[in-house]
């Protein structure tokens, strides 16, 4: 099973995955420990991680990149649209209200949805796990930012379904980073609790936790965030500065140009990580645009001068987390700085002065989530034994449910009468299940939806759940119990519904199964001490799931045999009531499959692809190599006539691959290297047979001189072998050894490029041949002689004595040796679980070993 850990950034991603006795970020097809966030769409095939941004600069139309702002957004998203400005390539509204990315790929205009490029990257992430790990992977844990909404925490596990993957936990990213910090720490109190904020600034967003430790445990004590305010911001401020500044010294518009605009972003990129650590740097891009070369530079004052609109909002986020954590600064211990766009020095220097203390950088700021969300997939897996530690996560944001009221003037009227509850508030444990028991007569409605919208940019309905049919023995209204479940994801669902009807009826009292769908069971334990409500205002009792799920049985003391009939009693029949899921904005399970099946498409077009770039490269190769050892090493195995006519033949190829072969397909490049090798096989052979043809022979010679030495020898452990024997022994060498001469002689009268007679092969099989007819009458075993029966004691020998006294003699002697006579355990084999998980150990999570030990 695989354990496998995804940071899914929005400019890198990082895979981590679990190991045994730790945890390893592993290195893409470049060596790297980061890859590029980014999908580049050509002619022939698409292009993912680094190969994507190599491209990028090629073709930036249709590189598509900062995927995980664009997932789950409407296209009106006011975020959305400000994001849109400084991507080059062209995104449209899609009939559903959400975001279509348009790219040219195998030469035709295609559209693709964030959900489906998201996919796509996933797969890359995946076929880079796979590579490490030699196995394939399915089970892994991705990091998601706190902010993501239902629908984005949905659209993520539909781009894991897309790629293959099947996620055990969606994991807020500062959750992970906490999971990392605490789960190595040694020096926790069981008591006392350590408060820890965690910074985390990325690429495009600040997200701030506030988690406390205690030993074995994390609990998520606030979360905050802003959702714009990142690297990025950074990069933005520098660029439009350059651009402003390049437009009237040097009058060129970088705006206006896709790949000028590229190159000075990434250059900004450079220049802010330089100035993180240097007063001042400069900045020079050569041909930005219009064949211009382009210089300047900035100081680190002037940048932060720049900035200080953005670092006016760091603040925010720090304040708000501490007050939803109820703490004061006092009380946080410390301050853990995470993230790509953490280092900036001034952003630094608003920690120092908000928390009046230093902040810390004991962890690794670009790969902490990728480490934490691997731990969190060995936690879930049962592949590895994890030291003990509990994470309590918390919602980041209230769901609430609403329901039309049940009255019989009511039914019809409109959302004036929409009643509504919050499940699930704020700070609210992650996973979690909640039961509501309402009283209807018929099919109703629920909807899911945001109890508050503060901070959040998405529509405030998240999916509607339609239960009904169903049909009540009575007229009036019947409870019917709504099961209500936030899973692990953080995503909320309508899990079961279930009629309640109440009826008298007379049964014994047995143990008999009952129905798949319908349960029975006495009043005696309460589903809802509540009575049917008398207003419309009331008609709804929300309560812990546990509350509901205690009504498993009824035992009245009465033995299994008995039979007796007891007086009719209430009794309570639960039937399960269709539930009909309706989320919006959701890819339904069809599009899904469709997608799965297009990216498959797509996969097997890119390795068909990587496979012809393969053969073209191996023809390239064996022309360049084979010239060069025309004119080297293979010189004198090859005559003047035959050496020119393949000379000739590579040059012709060589021309092809670059004019008319620059474009073939994979059977091609085959035929083509097939070609080349008929007429350079032999010569390769002939070269390969003089370099291999003297150590082979000596081999041979040394073999047979064994052979006659050990059958001429006086040696006494060759006596028992018959005088013929060795005879035969003799003349098999010498026969080989005339063989050989005969064959070296004419050899050796041949030149070298005229094809051999002698051939290795041909030496190894008369080697073993001789191996064979010799090695049987030379390592013949001596004959063993036949043992002497031992002399029976006379019967009046003084030297007998009892069977009883012998037996006791030879207890006695075990004994004395302290040494027991082993006799075979018939009792089963027990299996034990090896694995370091305490502190005297670093290691924090080792694999099960099965190990046999007899009892």
């Amino acid at each position: 099973m695989s354990v496998v850990g995804f940071d899914f950034g929005n400019e890198s991603c990082i895979v981590a995955v679990a190991r045994q006795r730790g945890i390893d970020v592993v290195l893409n097809d470049e060596s790297k420990r980061e890859t590029p966030a980014i999908v580049c769409f050509g002619d022939k095939q698409r292009f993912i991680g680094t190969a994507g941004a190599a491209t990028t600069m090629m073709n930036p139309k249709n590189s598509i990149s900062q995927i995980k702002r664009l997932i789950g957004k409407q296209f009106s998203d006011p975020e959305l649209q400000r994001d849109l400005k400084s991507l080059p390539f062209h995104v449209t509204e899609g009939p559903d209200g959400y975001p279509l990315i348009h790219a040219r790929y195998l030469g035709e205009a295609k559209s693709f949805t964030p959900i489906q490029v998201f996919g796509m990257m996933l797969s890359n992430l995946k076929e880079i796990a796979e590579k490490n790990l030699s196995a394939a992977v399915v089970d892994c844990c991705i990091g998601i930012p706190v902010y993501f909404t239902d629908l984005d925490r949905r659209a993520v596990l539909d781009a894991a379904t897309i790629a293959g993957l099947r996620p055990l936990h969606l994991i807020h990213e500062t959750t992970a980073t906490a999971l990392a910090y605490g789960i190595y720490k040694t020096d926790l109190h069981e008591t006392d609790q350590l408060n820890v904020a965690f910074v985390d600034i990325g690429h495009a967003s600040m997200q701030v936790c506030i988690a406390g430790f205690k030993k074995g445990q994390l609990k998520i004590l606030a979360h905050s965030y802003d959702r714009s305010l990142g690297g990025r911001d950074f990069d933005e401020v520098l660029f439009l500065y350059f651009a402003a500044k390049f437009k009237d010294e040097y009058k060129i518009d970088v705006l206006q140009n896709a790949r000028a605009s590229l190159r000075l972003r990434a250059a900004c990129e450079k220049l802010k990580k330089v100035l993180s650590a240097n007063p001042e740097a400069p900045l020079n891009i050569e041909c930005l645009m219009d064949e211009k070369d382009v210089r300047s530079f900035i100081k680190r004052d002037d940048f932060e001068q720049l900035s200080l609109p953005i670092l006016e909002r760091v603040k925010g986020p720090l304040e708000k987390a501490l007050a939803e954590a109820g703490l004061t600064v006092e009380d946080v211990h410390m301050v853990e700085v995470v993230g790509s766009g953490s280092r900036v020095p001034a952003i630094n220097k608003i920690l120092t002065e908000f928390f009046r203390k230093e902040p810390r950088r004991t962890m690794n700021a670009s790969e902490c989530v990728a480490r934490g969300c691997a731990l969190q997939c060995a936690i879930l897996s049962p592949t590895f034994r994890v030291r003990d530690f509990q994470v309590n996560e918390s919602l980041p944001f209230s769901i609430s449910l609403s329901w039309k009221g049940s009255g019989p003037d009511v039914q019809d009227s409109g959302p004036d009468n929409q009643l509504s509850t919050v499940v699930f508030p704020k700070g609210n444990p992650i996973p979690s299940i909640k039961a509501l028991t309402f009283y209807r007569s018929g099919t109703f409605s629920v909807d899911v939806q945001y109890g508050d919208m503060s901070g959040l940019q998405s529509p405030a309905k998240i999916s509607t759940y339609t239960i009904g049919p169903f049909q009540t023995t009575k007229s009036e209204r019947s409870k019917v119990k709504v099961k209500v479940r936030l899973n692990l994801h953080g995503i909320v669902s309508v899990e079961l519904a279930t009629l309640l009807e109440e009826e008298e009826v007379e049964v014994p009292v047995s143990k008999e199964p009952v129905a798949e769908n319908t349960k029975m069971e006495t009043d005696e334990a309460p589903i809802n001490a509540d009575v049917p409500p008398t207003s419309n205002d009331n008609d709804v009792n929300m309560q812990d799931a546990k509350a509901c799920d205690g009504t498993t049985g009824v035992d009245n003391g009465t033995s299994d045999n008995d039979t007796k009939v007891q007086a009719p009693k209430r009794k309570v029949k639960k039937t399960n009531i269709p539930v009909a899921e309706l989320v919006y904005g959701a890819m339904a399970p069809v599009d899904v499959q469709k997608a799965v099946e297009k990216e498959f498409e797509m996969a097997l077009q890119d390795r068909v692809m990587e496979e012809t770039k393969d053969k073209k490269n191996a023809v390239e190769a064996y022309v360049y190599d084979m010239r060069n050892k025309l004119n080297d090493k293979y010189e004198e195995f090859v005559t003047a006539p035959e050496k020119e006519g393949f000379v000739a033949k590579l040059q012709d190829v060589e021309d092809w691959l670059y004019e008319d072969g620059e474009d073939e397909t994979k059977g091609v490049y085959v035929a083509k290297l097939e070609e080349l090798k008929k007429q350079g096989d032999p010569i390769e052979e002939r070269y390969k047979e003089y370099t291999e043809r003297g150590t082979v022979i000596d081999q041979f010679i040394y073999c047979i001189n064994s052979y006659r030495e050990a059958a001429v020898s006086n040696d006494p452990k060759f006596d028992h072998i018959d005088i013929n024997e060795k005879q035969k022994v003799l003349t098999e060498c010498v026969e080989a050894e005339n063989w050989l001469r005969q064959k070296k002689q004419q050899q050796d009268s041949l030149p070298k490029y005229a094809n051999p007679v002698l051939l290795s092969a041909e030496i190894r099989k008369k080697a073993e041949a001789v191996d064979r007819f010799c090695k049987p009458i030379m390592t013949k075993p001596k004959p063993v002689k036949p043992a002497t029966p031992p002399t029976p004691p006379s019967q009046g020998s003084e030297h007998q004595q009892p069977q009883g006294n012998a037996n006791a003699n030879a207890n006695e002697n075990a004994g004395a040796t302290g040494s027991e006579v082993p006799t075979e355990s018939t009792e089963p084999m027990e299996t034990a679980d090896i694995s370091i998980t305490g502190e005297e150990s670093n290691s924090i999570l080792a694999y099960h070993v099965p190990t046999t030990k007899p009892k």
